[in-house]
């Protein structure tokens, strides 16, 4: 079993900036591909950006060029720079981990609101 827990969300201005960060508890982290989904009310949860064992990323496109994924495997954490914020931004992240095509752990989600 893998427990993850979120951290860093939070209400934020248009353009500015929030790290998210999440804790892996359990097996060994570095075992596992990584990956921040978000969800906004009345939307289906899309995966925002992942990270795999190797350190190949991945970004949905609507975040490439202002969000970055990172890793690191002696703190068992892995990191969402989100930068350029913008409204439709606004959701529930969640970070996820799984050793194969699919995503086999989730944390609870962190809160990100983007708001004047």
């Amino acid at each position: 079993q893998v427990q993850l827990v979120e951290s860093g969300g939070g209400l934020v201005q248009p353009g500015g900036s929030l790290r998210l960060s999440c804790v892996a508890l359990g097996r060994a982290f570095s075992n596992y591909h990584m990956g921040w989904h978000r969800q906004a009310p009345g939307k289906q949860r899309e995966l925002v950006a992942q990270i795999t064992i190797f350190g190949t990323t991945t970004y949905l496109d609507s975040v490439k060029g202002r969000f970055t994924i990172s890793r690191d495997n002696a703190k068992n954490t892995v990191y969402l720079q989100m930068n350029s914020l913008e409204p439709d931004d606004t959701a529930v992240y969640y970070c996820a981990a799984g050793a194969g095509v699919s995503y086999s752990y989730w944390g609870q989600g962190t809160q990100v609101t983007v708001s004047s």
